[in-house]
This record gives C-alpha cells, structure tokens and sequence, in this order.
C-alpha cells in the first residue's frame, strides 16, 4: 500500500482557543499532486517527485496509474516516489478504475484514457456521480472520442472505448469548473501527434489560477502551450511530455488559509512552511483577503506568516478566482467588524459537496445571519458564538474551516465544537486536527 490508512473517531471535541501562535510545515499541494503524477505517467522517463501529497485523492491516483500498467516506487519513509514514464500510452488498454471523490483525478484521466483509447470504466463515491463531467465530455466527444455515460448523462460513472479523432480544434465551457479545461490541455499532446489542436473556452473561465498551474507543470514537464488570453489555447504538433528528473511538490495553499486564518483571528504569528511569495499557486492570493480583513502577512520565498492585533474588518470580494480558500474566508468573517459578502463563487455548489448550502447551513447554528444567493453569501456575524455540532458532508474543508470557529478573536469568544465526521479531511490533510491542536498548544507554551 503506497499510504498509511489513519483512523478516525466518530467526532471530534474542540475546546475554545485564547491563542494561536507557532509554525506549521503544510501537507505537499493536491492540485500539484496528482498533475505530476499524471504528466510523470505520460513522460518520457523517469521522475523523482519530492513530498507528494498524502491523502485519500492523491492515493486514488497512484492506485489507478498502477491499475493502467504504470511502475512507481515510494521511497520508505518519505512521501518521495519515482514514477516511470509510459511515453505517452499506459501499458493497459483495459480497466475498471475506482476514483473516489477526486475530481483532480478522474477529469484529467479521463481526458487521457479518451485520447488514447481502449476499454476503461471509471466510476466513485456516490457523491462523484453527482458532480458534473458533460462540460469535458462534449468537447471529447465533439473531436472523436468515445465517451459514454453508464448512469445519468453529463456525470459519472463512464465507459471509454476507442474512438476516431476527425478534428483539431475544441470547445469547453469555462464556468463550471477550470478542471475540465486542465483536462482538456494535459491530454492534448496525446491528441496532437500529427496536428496542432486548439482548445476554445466558450463564456468566462473560473479558477483561472489553476489554469496557471496545468500550464505551469505542463511546461515543466516540456510541453508549451500558445494561448489566446484566457480564450484559446493551442498545443503545437508532436510535442512529448518528457520527465523533468526531478520535481518537488509545494505545500498546499488551501490548506495553508486555515492556519493564516487562525493568525488573523487568534492573534498569532503563526507561520506555514512550504509555500512562499514564488508560489505556483494561486490561493496564495488567498492573504490579500486576509490584508484587506487588517491581519498583516509577511512573505518569504518558503513561508507565509500571518498575524493581527485588532477585529478583522468586513469584506466584501469577488472570489471567482479562489473559491476552496475563499470557505476560509467565510468563517473568518464570523470575527469580523460588520457584514462580509462572499461574490461570484457558484462554483460550490459542484464540488464535494453544495458548499454554498453547507456553508450557510453551519454558519446559521453558530449564530450568524446567513443570506444564501445563487453565487453569494452574505455573512453577518452574531454577538457571541454558539456551542454547536457541526456536520461535514463528507468534505474536508467544511471540517478544516470550521475548527476556525474555536478561537478567541478580538471581543469574540471562540465556541464549543464537535465536528462529525472527521475522517473527511483525508482527502487532503489526513492530520489537520493533530497539527491544528499543536498550534494551540505551542502558543500556550510561548505566552
């Protein structure tokens, strides 16, 4: 087995916090994760991948990779692998692959199997044959591939047989989710062997800076891309993902905004290693909230630190461009000195769960005022917080964000939580209560 499996209780009981303050080094990036592996799978070559990503999605990935004939090693005590390259075409023409509920799996992999061909089914968790997958597909399908639904159409599970590419120039849609288009350009120098193919995003795209790191990683990995803006993208013919030896895996920036987040409400500093000012990231943008909220952050080339010495202040932000930190924000605004709102973020209600809805659900039991629009939410905190259980649909950054709820800001005592369902947060960051506890505890010890 490539990954320890943790246990989890049932629940978890978290005290309030007075302070937190100390130094966190952060889990390796998820997005980052399982695109190495991905592109790693299809180089020519070896890759050495330095502090991958252990977690429930990344686990899914190396499974599947396996599954489909790729060789990985992991080094014994290190989350270091080395992945050996297929030249552009998995040695299995025939799989049924489980993807849980990892999005940055199945989207990328099934663009790949589609350009290859073969006989592969790929199906999830339950809650993975509710999220929406029409968007890739049509654009597959529209060129000549050979996608077809086996439950409801436009999700998952999917049956890929061998098709027939006839064309070299596709559309997506962009406002669903970037994941499709990050799909769409890893999966294109499997599709341009012989012709360029030019991917056309069809309205506005969301999450752009995730388009900035498939891009970013394709590179890395030998395969340039001209792009039109943010409109079109072209992949010259007869480019090969060849391995770059060696590649390391940043901390993640999304799970870096829960313990920033904790510095800004709780005092701090508080530190997290292994994402800095160079980040490829693009929820590093995520301590510009922060700044606008009045914690003040500091920056190095590995590290971000975040502190404050009075009431965050309301916000009121588009977060179109970094929806999974941007949950963060919604609970740090609980601390804050008015009304926030949280804009242009209908993207939650596609991902592990309706977050939109969730979010509004939770925020209500600890006191808030909680409007709920079709892309917004509007946040209005309560006087004091209020004891309550909190639910986590199965989705770690419900868990991760509401631990927030715990902590003493400036004329806000912190609540009494249980949070259910702990085990959620394996998905990215299988020990976030065990280091969260230890930030607590290290301030104790420095005060």
């Amino acid at each position: 087995m490539a990954q320890k499996q943790k246990s989890y209780p049932a629940y978890i009981n978290l005290q309030p916090a007075s302070h937190m303050q100390g130094t966190v080094k952060l889990p390796g990036s998820k997005s980052i994760s399982n695109r190495t592996l991905l592109l790693a799978a299809l180089a020519n070559g070896t890759t050495e991948i330095l502090d991958l990503l252990a977690s429930d999605d990344t686990l899914v990935m190396l499974m599947a990779l396996k599954q489909l004939g790729v060789t990985w090693t992991q080094q014994e005590g290190t989350q270091n692998y080395t992945v050996h390259g297929c030249n552009g075409r998995f040695p299995t023409h025939q799989a049924d692959l489980f993807m849980g509920n990892a999005g940055t799996a199945i989207r990328p992999l099934t663009a790949a199997l589609a350009a290859m061909g073969g006989d592969y089914t790929l199906h999830g968790v339950a809650r993975m044959h509710e999220r929406p997958i029409g968007d890739l597909v049509d654009a597959l399908n529209a060129i000549g591939t050979n996608v077809i639904y086996t439950g409801v159409a436009g999700y998952p599970p999917l049956h890929i047989r061998r098709g027939q590419l006839h064309k070299h120039a596709m559309q997506v849609r962009g406002n669903v989710s970037s994941q499709f288009l990050t799909a769409l350009l890893m999966a294109a120098p499997l599709m341009a062997k012989h012709d360029a193919i030019t991917i056309e995003v069809i309205g506005e795209l969301i999450s752009k800076p995730y388009i900035e790191i498939t891009l970013n990683l394709m590179q890395r990995f030998g395969v340039t891309v001209a792009r039109d803006g943010w409109q079109s993208f072209t992949v010259a013919a007869g480019q090969q993902y060849q391995a770059p030896k060696t590649i390391h895996v940043e901390g993640d920036a999304s799970s870096a905004s829960y313990f920033l987040a904790a510095g800004a409400i709780a005092g701090g500093p508080v530190r997290v290693e292994g994402v800095g000012k160079n980040s490829i990231q693009g929820d590093v943008r995520f301590v510009e909230a922060l700044e606008q909220m009045g914690a003040t952050i500091t920056m190095g080339d590995n590290w971000i630190e975040a502190s404050s010495t009075g009431k965050l202040k309301a916000i009121d932000a588009d977060f179109n461009h970094i929806p999974d930190a941007a949950m963060t924000i919604a609970v740090a605004a609980l601390y804050a000195d008015g009304v926030s709102t949280l804009r242009n973020i209908a993207s939650w209600r596609v991902k592990e769960t309706d977050r939109l809805s969730a979010m509004a659900t939770e925020l209500r039991k600890l006191g808030a005022t909680i409007e709920e629009g079709a892309d917004y939410l509007r946040i209005t905190p309560p006087a004091q917080l209020q004891a309550a259980t909190i639910d986590t649909y199965d989705d770690h950054r419900m868990a991760m964000c509401f631990s927030l709820a715990t902590l003493d800001g400036t004329g806000l005592r912190g609540a009494a939580l249980r949070i259910n369902d702990p085990k959620c947060v394996a998905k990215t960051f299988p020990d976030y209560f065990d280091v969260f506890a230890q930030i607590a505890a290290q301030s104790v010890r420095n005060s």
